[in-house]
């Protein structure tokens, strides 16, 4: 099959229906891997439109199944589509795909939690940081299970610019069940504000675009979608490690609907009140504000005092409230 290309992009020639496919290599979702297909083409193109233009792009989607965003992706006139896929199952359906599309794709079968995001881009397509973003893009229908422990990996390779983030500061445009799309753009007082929503706003300018009903898919989730756009910031809004950040902000949160100061006490044996004491004063931090009141300058102030502290103090950064090994470090 040779592809059409037109003014906007490819035009596939026939294929079958998604459900089709489905069918036809007898594809149930996996309850186990939180898989769900969405069939709705058009639904599948507002994903795409959503990533903004494609125009000779290089595009990896995760977790594409049978290929239903893949095909939209295709369509969007980008110069190639690099796909991961962990369910060998789906492998057949992204092969004809590739052939129809005239050899457009490159698969790979993996899990993305564990895959080498710097490989799938050509490396003539990085930018330096402080550019414009690459034409490079990431985009992928998530399953519920690994939507939030992949974007705080991913967050992690943004911070210290590997991954796919050797390249430049490459966009995402990736659904999450509606609540945690919810949290990730939540501002200060808002209910849904999160560990996650500090964790995503301080390395991206993040979108919260649009919601999909759960009916669009199959088997239909209990739940509605969300479609969040990501692009990394040329500065961050937290001026210190990752590894700090994020042990702070998870602290803070533990204890979400309480007075702040419960969750940065965690992060201190209990004989050094006076470390409590310094970290508030210095990042001038009401002990009592609650920690979905606090802002990201809030916690910029937070963890630059905690980072001084560990620097200051050896093992602290390492030290576990629930752990009786940290004992004899602090005789």
């Amino acid at each position: 099959m040779i592809p059409n290309v037109t003014a906007v992009g490819l035009r596939l020639p026939p294929l079958p229906a998604i459900r089709d496919i489905i069918k036809l290599y007898k594809l149930n979702a996996k309850k186990q891997l939180s898989q769900n297909f969405l069939l709705d083409n058009n639904i599948s193109r507002k994903i795409v439109a959503a990533a903004g233009s494609l125009k000779d792009a290089y595009v990896c989607e995760v977790g594409p199944g049978p290929g239903g965003i893949t095909r939209a992706v295709l369509e969007a006139g980008v110069r190639q589509v690099i796909v991961i896929e962990k369910d060998e199952r789906f492998m057949p359906s992204l092969v004809m795909l590739n052939e129809a599309s005239g050899g457009m794709m490159r698969i790979f079968r993996g899990d993305v939690l564990r895959f080498d995001m710097q490989t799938v881009f050509p490396s003539e397509q990085s930018k330096p940081w402080t550019d414009t973003p690459p034409n490079l893009h990431i985009i992928g229908n998530l399953p519920f299970s690994v939507s939030t422990p992949l974007i705080i990996r991913w967050l992690h390779d943004i911070s210290v610019r590997q991954g796919a983030w050797a390249h430049g500061r490459v966009p995402l445009t990736l659904t999450f069940q509606k609540e945690v799309a919810q949290r990730i753009a939540a501002e200060p007082m808002k209910r849904q504000r999160c560990r996650l929503s500090v964790m995503c706003q301080y390395l991206c300018d993040v979108q919260h675009l649009f919601t999909i009903g759960g009916q669009s898919f199959v088997p239909a989730p209990d739940v509605d979608v969300g479609v969040v756009h990501f692009v990394p910031r040329q500065q961050p809004r937290i001026s210190a490690p990752f590894e700090v950040v994020e042990k702070l902000v998870r602290h803070v949160f533990h204890y979400r609907p309480k007075m702040c100061k419960h969750g940065l006490r965690t992060l201190f044996p209990p004989e050094r009140a006076d470390l409590l004491a310094r970290i508030l004063e210095e990042s001038d931090v009401s002990a009592d504000t609650r920690s979905f009141m606090l802002s990201v300058e809030d916690f910029n102030r937070l963890c630059c005092c905690y980072h001084e502290l560990c620097q200051d103090t050896p093992g602290l950064l390492e030290y576990d409230f629930r752990s009786q090994a940290n004992a004899p470090m602090w005789r």
